[in-house]
């Protein structure tokens, strides 16, 4: 890959994706495409930034010829919460910018395409305990619906074109570098921001919710092991579970607890933990470390305390 366009950059993970991006392949090489929300100065002031909106075909196909991409990463998507107070919103976004980027993909016969999935591709009928690759998809919110049919399209192309299509099932993703944004798992987020701001935190899934989770770090290392994997290895391609670590809220209140004794926590269900009931406590993902090599490193402690550390910074510079 030479010249490399993200979809959806000013996103959670798209804006630290593209930053490690272009410290891989230099700055000129990763277009941040971007379509409302406004990009940060890192990436404005690191490389190229475009208005980038996957529904706009011709917009999409100007930037692919004015930077000559040849590998793509949409992270564009209706997240699970907002994706249920706008269902037609999520599939237009999800779907129909899916299959404009996957065509003009093949259309310009480019050497990559990575379209991330979700554990949010499960639901209440699949195994809970360490949740299998292959298994039943019955997703219960729109999101996971576009989600299941995301993998699926992207299996069709690497098939029927040969296009090199690529895709992880991203479990809650945690990071200190953007707040959050209208995912069901936020929550893990937002309450080492309110732990600093506040010392206390309102969370809008019980004590006993248990989800698999990821910081950051971890994710862009997934990414981009599987954006590395030889091709020819892979007997999977769009669907693969990425794990790194599972807790249930109270555990991560404990974990904040140790570096801030005084922080008080207290819950109030809403409907996102009817979201958070139908998906997994954790995921089997064997195959990911088989055909790719994947490894988390960071555990629940670690992440705390790097989370705690930086946000508090954050803080006391009066960035939060």
């Amino acid at each position: 890959m030479k010249n490399i366009l993200v979809i959806g950059s000013a996103g959670q993970i798209g804006s630290e994706l593209t930053l490690e991006l272009r410290r891989i392949y230099g700055g000129d090489n990763v277009v941040a495409g971007v379509r409302k929300t406004k990009p940060s100065e890192k990436l404005t002031s690191t490389g190229p930034c475009e208005v980038v909106d996957a529904l706009n075909t011709d917009a999409l196909v100007e930037t692919v010829k004015k930077y000559k991409i040849d590998a793509i990463i949409n992270m564009a998507a209706i997240l699970s919460a907002t994706g249920e107070n706008n269902p037609m919103l999520a599939w237009d976004v999800n779907m129909n910018g899916l299959i404009n980027v996957l065509e003009i993909a093949r259309e310009y016969k480019m050497k990559q395409v990575l379209v991330p999935s979700s554990i949010a591709v499960f639901g209440p009928t699949t195994p809970v305990d360490n949740t299998p690759q292959e298994t039943i998809l019955k997703p219960t919110t729109m999101y996971g619906v576009t989600k299941v049919a995301g993998e699926l399209l992207g299996d069709y192309y690497v098939k029927k074109y040969g296009l090199d299509v690529r895709g992880l099932r991203y479990p809650g993703i945690i990071s200190h570098e953007t707040e959050p944004g209208g995912g069901t798992t936020d929550y893990a987020v937002a309450i080492y921001y309110e732990a600093v701001k506040h010392n206390k935190y309102t969370c809008f899934v019980n004590e006993d919710t248990r989800l698999p989770m990821m910081y950051m770090p971890d994710c862009l290392k997934a990414t981009l092991d599987l954006m590395h994997a030889d091709f020819s290895k892979l007997e999977h391609h769009c669907d693969f579970n990425v794990g790194a670590m599972s807790f249930s809220v109270k555990e991560l209140a404990e974990s904040v607890k140790k570096h801030m004794p005084g922080f008080e926590i207290d819950y109030k269900p809403d409907e996102r933990q009817a979201i958070a009931d139908s998906w997994p406590n954790s995921v089997d993902d064997s195959l990911a470390r088989k055909e790719w090599g994947w490894k988390p490193e960071f555990d629940l402690d670690a992440m705390t305390q790097d989370m705690l550390k930086e946000i508090k910074i954050k803080h006391e510079k009066g960035l939060i």
